[in-house]
């Protein structure tokens, strides 16, 4: 996935100084609201545009990490000793699906896990993918990389896309990766299963969806 700017207004920031969401520290809010922007400095602070309702505003350091469902502050998810912290002020979804991926971190590659059921020994590409897009609310039923093809909506999302073709999928959520395929990862995780891993570079060759509004 590629993070987009993000966008407010001057009603929107009025409106979101009373919102329940900010309270709870970004763990109910909008997915209007995007990643921030990676600036050249490797930064990663929003940038006040229109439609976001945030930038500008001083958000509090959201909810607290736990080993269960850990967080990072900001619009941006990170992976420290191969665990995926999950963005506190990134919408509820996006934060359950990058748990979800933790719980799978370990599981070994199996062709066609993870597709007779969610919860299986191992998991292939697909499958790991549908887990996380399950626990997100977001996928009844597993699909395999060519039922991918036309799931959702067409194009990167705000913050999640899935990248498929009829031989392989992985899920760029953000701002990071989970992919059984340790291509340019430049220090994989030992294993043969899905892990989290860095964006990858060249993403030519796959059919790029998104859930709508994510």
């Amino acid at each position: 996935m590629r993070v987009p700017t993000l966008i407010a207004s001057g009603f929107a920031v009025l409106a979101l100084g009373s919102s329940p969401a900010l309270a709870a520290g970004g763990a109910g809010i909008s997915t209007a609201a995007k990643p921030a922007t990676k600036h050249a400095n490797n930064s990663s602070s929003p940038v006040a545009v229109s439609t976001s309702g945030g930038a500008g505003v001083a958000f509090g350091p959201g909810p607290p990490s736990t080993p269960t469902h850990p967080v990072v502050p900001g619009f941006r998810a990170e992976i420290i000793h191969g665990v995926a912290y999950a963005p506190a002020l990134a919408p509820i979804q996006v934060q359950r699906a990058i748990w979800a991926g933790d719980q799978i971190r370990h599981k070994p590659y199996i062709y066609g896990g993870g597709h007779g059921s969610f919860n299986d020994v191992g998991y292939d590409c697909s499958g790991s993918v549908s887990y996380m897009l399950h626990a997100a609310g977001l996928l009844v039923t597993p699909f395999d990389s060519s039922e991918f093809m036309s799931w959702g909506d067409s194009g990167l999302g705000h913050w999640m896309t899935v990248y498929t073709n009829p031989g392989h999928a992985f899920i760029e959520i953000a701002g990071i990766r989970l992919d059984t395929s340790a291509e340019g990862d430049p220090n994989p995780a030992p294993g043969s299963g899905p892990r989290f891993r860095p964006l990858l570079p060249d993403t030519s060759g796959f059919e790029a969806r998104h859930p709508a509004g994510f």
